[in-house]
């Protein structure tokens, strides 16, 4: 390709860039019908119409939120560059520009959507409606775009792509969200699951795990493979353009990386699954279709991060020890008496977190400067510890995982603190009995939906009638 282009020719070039961003953004979106369907099969029949509501609040709040603030802290810049927050573009002001178009927005706002729809899976079955509009609004438009900007902002301290001073000589690389997306929405969810507390008849009085399985089979396998199909825009649609050539290659350029991301992003969540399968049957005796559908997306949640920058054989490695974070953490749930409907704060937090470890192992150097100076040559940056790449990079994954963890902490906590102490957090024990569908929905998700612990709606208006 040539070094100047005909205007002709930059706007083809810019045509076909915008329409692989508009499509990967349209995959991503696609993620939300994955993660409602997801969520509703493992929640209990009573649960169903509001945790599909919640999902459904996650994305309109978040738009507007993301809209008026979000984009603005993750992307906006002047000329004094505050590496720790933007401060420009509200309400996509002055946008579109030299730098972002209405396309990338787009991209960002279906990312950015998906992190409270993580956190909405922590807290499921027991939370007022009220909250899940607080939290999803702060969360979307507040604490994860202060994240994105440290890390793909090149203005931000963390940024791989940074124009004031790499980290350790390297930055972070978080390419898809390991860190940015999942660990955050990990770590929300789990201040919210912990100061809420388990759900009504989760432990019986020793303290043992009594099963609250889901409810549909069918719809987290459908979920499941929804979100399988989005990742193919999560992942590779990061390198956000698609045609650009490799100078020191005749044949290789942005289009071959994306290739062995979505080849990558596959074989980490197979391999995931497929030991998770195999894991879960040795220790509970049979095949369990829903935990290998969780291991399938923890092994996802784990290459997100260097899907760009490591080798295929690497992603089966990543999804392998993926699977054990995953049953580890499970397990050590259960001994804690920690209570995650959805496993959402063990896989997006704990798988999340491996990811950006093994990316300071695993990156290949070549892949690295493919991804982030579209492979110039004489370029030099740091790479995987087991690449033979030194510590820079690896130091720097371990920063941005306690960066994260401490941000959404300090910031989340408080949040779902503050909704406890005021009584906006949680539902009474009646309404859970009886189920969120009729306590605060007017009716169950399915007709002839009766739990054994539950009640009809009439039972339950007769119930608060003689309360009043």
């Amino acid at each position: 390709m040539d070094s100047v282009l005909s205007p002709w020719q930059q706007s083809v070039e810019d045509c076909i860039n915008t329409i692989y961003l508009l499509f990967s953004a349209y995959l991503v979106f696609i993620m939300q019908l994955g993660f409602a369907m997801l969520c509703a099969g493992s929640v209990r029949a009573k649960n169903a119409m509001n945790i599909m509501l919640t999902n459904v609040v996650d994305a309109v709040v978040g738009s507007l939120s993301f809209y008026l603030f979000g984009f603005a802290f993750a992307f906006g810049s002047d000329f004094t560059t505050n590496p720790f927050i933007g401060s420009t573009y509200f309400a996509l002001n002055n946008v579109p520009n030299s730098s972002y178009d209405y396309s990338f927005f787009l991209f960002q706002w279906a990312f950015a959507i998906a992190v409270a729809g993580i956190t909405s899976g922590s807290i499921a079955e027991r939370t007022q409606f009220s909250a899940y509009l607080v939290f999803s609004f702060f969360l979307s438009g507040f604490v994860y775009p202060v994240v994105v900007h440290w890390l793909w902002s090149t203005h931000g301290w963390l940024s791989p792509s940074s124009t004031t001073g790499l980290l350790f000589g390297s930055g972070a690389i978080d390419f898809a969200g390991s860190g940015v997306v999942h660990l955050v929405g990990g770590v929300a969810g789990l201040w919210g699951s912990l100061i809420e507390g388990p759900r009504v008849g989760r432990f019986d009085a020793f303290g043992h795990p009594v099963p609250m399985r889901g409810h549909n089979a069918t719809l987290v396998v459908l979920g499941t493979f929804l979100l399988w199909f989005g990742w193919f825009g999560f992942n590779p649609g990061s390198f956000e353009k698609i045609l650009v050539a490799y100078p020191t290659t005749t044949d290789q350029g942005n289009w071959t990386g994306i290739g062995r991301a979505a080849v990558v992003t596959t074989l980490s969540g197979s391999t995931a699954g497929i030991v998770t399968l195999f894991g879960r049957r040795l220790l509970v005796g049979h095949w369990n279709t829903l935990d290998v559908c969780n291991g399938v997306l923890g092994g996802f949640v784990a290459i997100t991060s260097g899907c760009a920058v490591v080798e295929p054989w690497a992603g089966v490695v990543c999804g392998f020890f993926a699977a054990w974070v995953l049953i580890g953490l499970n397990i050590l749930a259960l001994k804690l008496q920690y209570d995650d409907p959805l496993e959402a704060a063990q896989l997006h937090g704990g798988c999340g977190a491996w990811g950006l470890i093994f990316t300071g192992l695993f990156a290949k150097e070549e892949f690295v400067i493919q991804a982030y100076d579209s492979g110039k040559s004489g370029v030099v940056r740091s790479y995987g510890v087991l690449m033979g790449g030194g510590w820079g990079l690896f130091g720097a994954q371990v920063v941005e995982l306690f960066a994260i963890v401490g941000w959404v902490s300090v910031t989340m906590g408080p949040l779902f603190y503050i909704l406890h102490k005021l009584r906006l957090l949680r539902i009474t024990v009646d309404e859970e009995v009886a189920g969120l569908d009729i306590s605060s929905h007017g009716g169950y998700a399915y007709t002839q939906t009766e739990e054994s612990n539950g009640r009809f709606y009439t039972d339950y208006v007769r119930m608060q009638n003689e309360q009043s």
